[in-house]
């Protein structure tokens, strides 16, 4: 195993880490408790920040931004806000680090909290997180208008904690922002009223467009970690990955052999999770041969992607990312709720079903095909039409 230093701090500025708090100590903002008003803009995990950045940016002092706390690793949170530019300082309730109901209990209870002493005037989620749930748990509890970003994806897989979620959100949910039509049709099928339903494209685009480093800046990363362009790119975090020993170890050996059969090294920026299964049953062995990094922030990990031959993960966020980057991805699980990459810039195979394979297959087409294709998440548009319809949602209510 080759471990490699961290060498984004070459990319972007000092990071002033956000104070913790507590459900028992809400925190009073910087516009105290006539904050009311403004935008509640929930989240929990780096994704989420990463495709909710653009709306804050656009509400600008008109969002209350809150962070749950269910990423609390530095590498997975703090790093990735200094990024972002979010503009304000979040909110931060530090309910990470438990069980999946712990999490969503105390989150609710927090967000409550929060919610007694700002009264936003509509609470906005993304996604399908334990935090996300919360966001729109406790905004329904406080009658708030509920905005669901990224809505109407579905798996129709019950074993992934993902799709509960993302399927209560949208029926509390008084604005429902679907991604794409397939999205749109999912939330129609399940009788949600279309006058709760938009159309907009995914922030996704946008937070890509915005963050992609430039050439030059994407070739100083790659130096500081000794890489040059041409690798096998993977990442693996999913329960159904990594907590699973035997699974575990069939992804990385999979992946490792059939990189070394195409003569790629494999770079793996090491999830928390991942790291710490590794570690727990004894599989530190898997990773040997492999160029291990931190965790990369947003635009770091944008610069691997993009200097990647290929990409194998079971992130959903990627998914949609090399669809803008025009990558290939092979998507390793049993499942996604992103069918509109399948085909064309993805193929998904669960671990031991042939993922060597499908890694040698895709190696073996031409990369410039997927120069010509467009992205299915709309044009980079998305987080402005959402701004705009929630704020006539908020002029419609008071």
């Amino acid at each position: 195993m080759t471990l490699v230093p961290d060498a984004a701090p070459a990319l972007r500025a000092p990071l002033v880490p956000a104070q913790q708090r507590t459900a028992a100590h809400p925190p009073a903002g910087p516009a105290g408790p006539a904050a009311g008003g403004r935008v509640a803009v929930v989240l929990g995990t780096r994704p989420e920040a990463i495709k909710l950045a653009e709306i804050i940016r656009r509400l600008g002092s008109e969002a209350l931004v809150v962070h749950t706390g269910q990423h609390y690793d530095a590498a997975m949170w703090a790093d990735v806000t200094a990024e972002l530019g979010f503009g304000t300082e979040p909110l931060a309730l530090g309910v990470g680090g438990t069980s999946r109901g712990a999490q969503l209990g105390a989150a609710v209870e927090a967000l409550d909290a929060v919610f007694t002493v700002h009264r936003p005037a509509a609470v906005v989620v993304q996604g399908d997180t334990t935090a996300a749930l919360a966001g729109a748990l406790a905004g329904n509890a406080r009658d708030l208008p509920v905005v669901h970003v990224e809505a109407g994806l579905r798996s129709f897989d019950r074993r992934m904690p993902e799709e509960h979620n993302r399927v209560l959100i949208d029926h509390l949910a008084d604005l429902c922002c679907a991604p794409t039509a397939t999205s749109v049709a999912h939330l129609r099928d399940e009788g949600i009223p279309a006058d709760r339903i938009l159309l907009t494209g995914n922030t996704v685009v946008e937070s890509v467009l915005h963050l992609r480093p430039t050439p030059d800046r994407a070739r100083e990363f790659l130096a500081g970690l000794g890489l040059t362009a041409g690798f096998l790119l993977l990442t693996v975090h999913r329960p159904e990955n990594a907590d699973d020993p035997a699974v575990l170890r069939t992804v990385l050996t999979e992946v490792r052999d059939a990189a070394a059969a195409a003569g790629l090294p494999v770079v793996f920026p090491a999830h928390p999770r991942t790291l710490h299964r590794l570690r727990e049953d004894g599989l530190g062995e898997l990773v040997a041969g492999l160029t291990v990094v931190p965790p990369q922030p947003p635009a770091e990990f944008l610069a691997l992607e993009e200097a990647a031959r290929l990409v194998v993960s079971d992130s959903g966020g990627v998914q949609e990312e090399v669809s803008v980057l025009k990558k290939r991805l092979v998507v390793v699980r049993r499942s996604t709720e992103r069918p509109e990459v399948l085909g064309t810039f993805a193929s998904l195979v669960p671990a031991g079903i042939g993922l060597a394979e499908e890694i040698r297959t895709a190696l073996a087409e031409d990369p410039a095909a997927l120069t010509a294709l467009d992205s299915p998440y709309g044009d980079g548009s998305a987080s402005r039409v959402i701004v705009e319809r929630v704020r006539d949602l908020v002029g419609a209510r008071r």
